[in-house]
Formats: C-alpha cells, sequence, structure tokens
C-alpha cells in the first residue's frame, strides 16, 4: 500500500553518513548523480553499483528501504527500459510482423533503467540521513551566494524542504482517503482504465481539500510564530564542515574522475 512508500522520509541514525554536513552530501551527491550519465561500459556500472552499494553499507539503513524507494517507481522505469528496446535501430535481436527488438536496444534499455535505479538510490540516500532542518539550512548555505541577484535563498530553501517533507504526509493521507472509500464500495483496481479514472474522482477531492487545509494551517502557525523568513534568524547546532566531510566529497570525485577516464577510453 502507499504507506510502505518511503520517498522524502528521514530515518534517524548515527552513521557517518548521518554526521556529515547536509552542504557536503548535496553536493556529493549532485556530482554523483552527473556521474552516473559517466557510465557506458559494464566495467563502469560496475564502478557505480560498487560505489553505490558501499554508501548504503555506509549508512547503516536497513535494505528494505532502498526497495522502498524503487518499488513505487517501477513502472516509470520499466516504461524508460521498454522505449529503448523497441526503438533503438541496430543488429535484429528478435523480430515478428512490425516488432522489431535491436541488440543495441536491449543494451541501451538495460543502461537507462540500471541509471534510474542508481539514481533513485543514491538521491534517497540525501533524505534518508538528513533531517528537514538540516536539509533547509544546507540548501540555504548553497544559494546564499545568489542572494545578490536578488534570490530568494531561505524562501527557495523552505519551499523545497516543505514540498519533500509532505510527500509521506500526503501518500498516509491518500492511504486513509482510499480505505474509506472502499469501506463505502468504491472500487479503485478493477474496470477498465477510463473506469478507473472515474473512480478515482472520490479520492481526488478530499485529498486536495485536505492538502489546502494542511498548508493553510502550516501557514497560520508561522504566522502565529512570527515567522519573517530568513532576517536575522539564529540556529541552535550552526553547520560545521568536518574532515568527513572532505573525505566524502574526494571520494565521490575520485569515483567521477574514474567514470570519466573510462567515458573517454569507451
Amino acid at each position: 500500500m502507499l504507506n510502505n512508500i518511503t520517498i522524502g522520509q528521514y530515518f534517524p541514525g548515527d552513521s557517518l553518513l548521518h554526521r556529515m554536513d547536509p552542504r557536503a552530501k548535496i553536493i556529493a551527491t549532485t556530482i554523483f548523480v552527473i556521474a552516473i550519465f559517466l557510465a557506458k561500459t559494464p566495467a563502469a556500472y560496475g564502478v557505480v553499483a560498487a560505489f553505490t552499494i558501499g554508501t548504503m553499507l555506509v549508512s547503516r539503513l536497513p535494505l528494505h528501504l532502498m526497495w522502498s524507494a524503487i518499488k513505487p517507481l517501477w513502472v516509470i522505469i520499466a516504461f524508460t527500459m521498454g522505449i529503448h528496446i523497441f526503438t533503438t535501430p541496430g543488429d535484429s535481436f528478435f523480430d515478428y510482423e512490425f516488432i522489431h527488438i535491436s541488440e543495441q536496444g536491449i543494451a541501451m534499455g538495460l543502461q537507462m533503467a540500471a541509471r534510474l535505479v542508481f539514481l533513485i538510490l543514491f538521491s534517497s540516500l540525501l533524505t534518508y540521513t538528513t533531517s528537514p532542518i538540516r536539509l533547509t539550512d544546507g540548501i540555504e548555505h548553497l544559494l546564499n551566494p545568489l542572494r545578490r541577484f536578488g534570490v530568494p535563498a531561505h524562501e527557495l530553501a523552505m519551499m523545497m524542504t516543505i514540498a519533500l517533507r509532505f510527500i509521506p504526509t500526503l501518500l498516509d493521507e491518500t492511504d486513509r482517503i482510499m480505505k474509506a472509500q472502499s469501506a463505502r464500495g468504491a472500487d479503485f483496481v478493477t474496470g477498465s482504465i477510463i473506469q478507473r479514472a472515474k473512480n478515482m474522482v472520490p479520492l481526488l477531492v478530499p485529498l486536495f481539500i485536505s492538502a489546502f487545509r494542511r498548508a493553510d494551517e502550516l501557514a497560520i502557525a508561522m504566522e502565529a510564530r512570527c515567522y519573517r523568513g530568513g532576517v536575522n534568524r539564529t540556529r541552535m547546532k550552526e553547520l560545521a564542515i568536518t574532515k568527513y566531510d572532505y573525505i566524502g566529497v574526494l571520494a565521490v570525485l575520485i569515483v567521477t574522475a574514474v567514470l570519466a577516464f573510462m567515458w573517454w577510453q569507451a
């Protein structure tokens, strides 16, 4: 069910990855996500897989959390792989009437699926090991240089973090509404696509109403606490870069350099 989806959730821990500065984790995640697209050969994907699995082990998170991050997006992964398998020209692997599957299409489909899986896994580690408050502070610090150009760094960081934080809340609300509607006779799993789309209306209307109500309550709560954005804001725990942050970013840069070399040699 929807309550098994863990996108946007934070899981407390005391691992090295949990203790890293959020700015270092954001920078390292961004670099590695870009580096994933440099992988072309099986050896390069082996390097990506080894580094991703190693980072997962360092985080000390349960393995089922990683599966929970991928499971909701399996349709997108399968669709992306299918598009490349059936549309990429090349040496014939299977032909039947208008269906043409090439060896290059299978290879490209598997590569794109692997990229999506590694991208999801590594990006999920950022939210799994970073609390919303520290994530907001990290994004705000990284956006601070743009303030001189009129970019509202604090407001952007706050909006991004609130949106990420409310994903699990909306999923829980959706699950409760689905159970309530099913108890009243609603059917969300059988029938044609059009019929199931029509059956979603009793779900979407209360969900939107609940989302708007939560947003209004949050705005009232922030206003009641005299929230004024990032002006003269103080923090109980200031962010500080440690040697472990440098080691983490350096490890990502080394892996990126290896992947860039392998890409250039391919």
